[in-house]
């Protein structure tokens, strides 16, 4: 269950998303989060998944690996629309011995997970397409600017780049140390709240440990690699945009413009 997360996997392709500049595909998924938060209606919602999902269908990842990657964060969003069932208040729907739900609550709870469901796809898509040296060149080229204020955009992005690769190697060690702990015995599902949060203590010690070697690992083959940062670093393959990442920014734009005016004018 923990390696199907997609975010921070790559699978490399020739599609028109795969081929667009790392630079436009961020700017277009944050153009796509910050819409997603400024009108909270299931029509805004609509339009949004359907253009996540005409990406998809440009990216030719498979819907498939873009749903499965919500199952890790189902709990999560059971656990939003438990949350706005139970502590909105409106129309009572039905009672649970004191708690009580309404149909305000349920509306606000689905519309949350949708967005929550959103927004994984829409990182997932980018981290999929995006190879992990691409990711760090646009992250850096998008915080060059902001280097005359100080801020170290190349150090900034490879930290991003390096904990999005990490992702799916810790999920995979997670997975076979929650395996090993079990054919010992080990019980991660009864009991109370309070004693699967203690039964988890076998499992994130041995994962922190791991963490830290790999880390340290890291450390010592970039310096062996005499790794000393972004300054005076050249590039196998520059970053050139074109056609492509002007339509896709356009399309995303148009988007984005449709729930504006579903925000302010309709």
């Amino acid at each position: 269950m923990l390696r199907g997360l997609p975010i921070g996997q790559f699978i490399p392709g020739t599609s028109p998303i795969h081929r667009m500049d790392p630079r436009a595909k961020i700017a277009a998924v944050m153009l796509a989060i910050l819409t997603l938060f400024i009108h909270t209606s299931p029509l805004s919602y609509a339009v949004m998944t359907l253009f996540v999902a005409l990406a998809v269908g440009l990216s030719g990842v498979s819907p498939g690996l873009i749903i499965r990657g919500l199952r890790p964060v189902l709990f999560i969003l059971l656990l939003t629309v438990s949350l706005h069932l139970f502590l909105t208040r409106g129309e009572v729907l039905f009672t649970l011995g004191p708690l009580v739900a309404t149909r305000e609550g349920l509306r606000q709870g689905v519309l949350m997970g949708w967005r929550i469901a959103v927004l994984i796809a829409v990182t997932s898509l980018l981290t999929l397409t995006t190879s992990p040296i691409s990711l760090t060149d646009g992250l850096e080229a998008l915080l060059k600017p902001w280097r005359r204020l100080g801020v170290p955009a190349h150090e900034l992005a490879m930290m991003m780049t390096i904990a999005l690769r990490f992702i799916p190697t810790l999920m995979e060690e997670a997975d076979k140390v929650m395996k090993a702990q079990m054919a010992r015995g080990a019980d991660f599902a009864s009991g109370n709240l309070l004693q699967r949060a203690r039964s988890l203590i076998p499992l994130l010690v041995p994962l922190f440990v791991g963490a830290f070697r790999r880390a340290d690992e890291l450390a010592l083959a970039m310096e062996a690699r005499g790794y000393r940062g972004g300054d005076h670093r050249t590039r196998l393959r520059v970053l050139r945009a074109t056609y492509v990442d002007a339509a896709a920014l356009a399309v995303t734009g148009a988007f984005s413009a449709v729930v504006i005016y579903l925000r302010f004018w309709r």
